[in-house]
């Protein structure tokens, strides 16, 4: 399953319930199904927003008296005119239920406040950044990699992908085969980002969960290069809660410190998720 759909003449749907005081409403543009599980969209952008690349909203849908908000990272980076998301499917979630449905010219609603840790200002500067993922935890990384602050702080980037099944590891590897053609950041991204995937269920030709690659080694062994150094390295985490908590303990024994935009510092973790 691989289907994308785009803005067309036929404009928004109706709405069902009136949109909330002080939030934006947003018509979707475009829409893509990866998989029965996972799917991304793109909706216009509210003409004031503001954000940091890497930063998440509380996104919903404006289909009940009080609409059930969650928080999204947005996959699109600050400079982008519209809005991109890249979500889970949960048949009985709260909200992906009824946001997995949704078509062209749909409405989703946004509380006007982003927020969120994985920015680059809340770290020091170095050499490499190595941006650790588990399924649509990539997601705030497909914004800073489209972003040229990355590549004016950082030398080098790696973007580690691990998800259950090979289809599942396609967004982020289109992400990253467009880069060098994308008209503001392609010149800056040549030969500077690498993409290492695992899967933990269906076979490829890299199988385990991140932390054991880089606990055996073979992380270091397969990208050919030197082990994570908080003197040169710099650590960004986002996915499922059982890897936040094993990589933030492995970079913390590595003597890595954790930042924030006040006190920045070798890594940062995202810890808003969605349901």
């Amino acid at each position: 399953m691989n289907t994308i759909s785009t803005l067309n003449t036929a404009g928004a749907r109706p709405l069902q319930f009136p949109i909330p005081a002080n939030v934006y409403a947003e018509t979707v543009v475009s829409v893509k199904h990866y998989t029965d599980r996972l799917f991304s969209f793109r909706i216009t952008r509210p003409q004031s927003l503001r954000f940091r690349s890497g930063e998440f909203v509380m996104i919903g849908l404006p289909n009940a008296e009080k609409p059930v908000f969650r928080a999204y990272s947005i996959a699109s980076p600050a400079w982008d005119d519209e809005l991109e998301f890249f979500s889970i499917k949960v048949p009985d979630g709260p909200l992906t239920s009824q946001l997995q449905k949704i078509e062209i010219g749909d409405t989703v609603i946004m509380r006007q406040k982003s927020t969120g840790t994985l920015v680059v200002d809340a770290l020091t500067p170095a050499k490499r950044l190595f941006m650790i993922s588990t399924g649509t935890g990539i997601a705030p990384f497909a914004s800073l990699l489209r972003d040229p602050d990355t590549y004016e702080k950082f030398e080098q980037v790696v973007l580690t992908h691990t998800c259950r099944d090979n289809a599942e590891l396609t967004y982020g590897q289109e992400l990253v085969a467009e880069l060098e053609n994308d008209p503001l950041i392609g010149e800056l991204t040549g030969g500077r980002v690498t993409l290492y995937n695992s899967t933990t269920r269906e076979t490829s030709g890299r199988m385990g969960r991140i932390t054991a690659l880089i606990g055996s080694g073979k992380f270091y062994t397969d990208l050919d290069i030197d082990k994570l150094d908080p003197e040169t390295d710099r650590i960004m985490i986002c996915g499922s809660m059982h890897m936040l908590r094993d990589v933030k303990e492995l970079a913390e024994g590595l003597g890595f410190q954790e930042g924030s935009l006040h006190h920045p510092a070798s890594f940062v973790v995202e810890r808003a998720f969605v349901g």
